[in-house]
């Protein structure tokens, strides 16, 4: 049986510990972080230690990596700096069907279900007990929250959060770097970089909590 590589794990926040544990599921015994934090250096997080800044991944060679960051615009300025082999990971207790396509980097959490001939983007995190049902589409930096749920045909553009408990009717259409808030029903497409909250969705043009500047 093939050994699994040691991973490095940007990120010892909340995020990252949800990481570790799935990680750890997947049969991963090898794990060390890295945060920019002073504070966490030296510290243990499930047992995995955090060996010090980002900076220090090059130095230490490590080769596979996952970024456990949850702002979705962080996650794309770190992954185009730091230099690893990403994984994709998917936790044991997720049920992913065997035509979706998973991009490099993303993490796929306890719970979640992803249904036939969908497409995920690259470091995308699809969180605890997200449903994207049949030929849905993400674009790369998108996080589906815990418990969304999106119907069949959903589009959501690059850097895109959908709130926790949030959810979109079949063939929606969600624009780049575009938030939907925490239990919001999106009916009609939401444009980019734009902030929709409510039930249905309310859109308030021209902000977002995501999204470079």
């Amino acid at each position: 049986m093939k050994t699994k590589p040691t991973v490095a794990v940007i990120g010892a926040g909340g995020h990252g510990k949800v990481v570790v544990a799935t990680l750890q599921a997947a049969g991963y015994q090898s794990i060390v972080l890295f945060d920019d934090d002073p504070a966490k250096w030296g510290s243990r997080l499930l047992g995995c230690l955090v060996a010090g800044p980002v900076s220090e991944v090059q130095e230490r060679k490590m080769e596979s990596g996952i970024l456990a960051i949850g702002s979705n615009s962080k996650r794309k300025a770190f992954a185009s700096t730091v230099r690893l082999e990403w994984l994709r990971l998917v936790h044991p207790a997720a049920c992913a069907h065997s035509s979706v396509a998973l991009g490099v980097g993303t993490v796929v959490f306890a719970g979640a279900m992803i249904q036939p001939d969908t497409m995920v983007g690259a470091h995308a995190i699809i969180n605890t007990g997200a449903i994207l049902d049949h030929d849905c589409r993400t674009g790369d930096f998108v996080h589906i929250a815990p418990g969304v749920t999106l119907c069949g045909g959903v589009r959501i553009g690059e850097g895109s959060l959908m709130g926790a408990g949030s959810s979109a009717v079949p063939g929606i259409r969600i624009g780049c770097w575009s938030t939907v808030g925490a239990g919001a029903a999106v009916v009609e497409d939401v444009p980019d970089r734009t902030l929709a909250v409510g039930v249905p969705v309310r859109p308030v043009l021209g902000k977002s909590e995501e999204g470079p500047r």
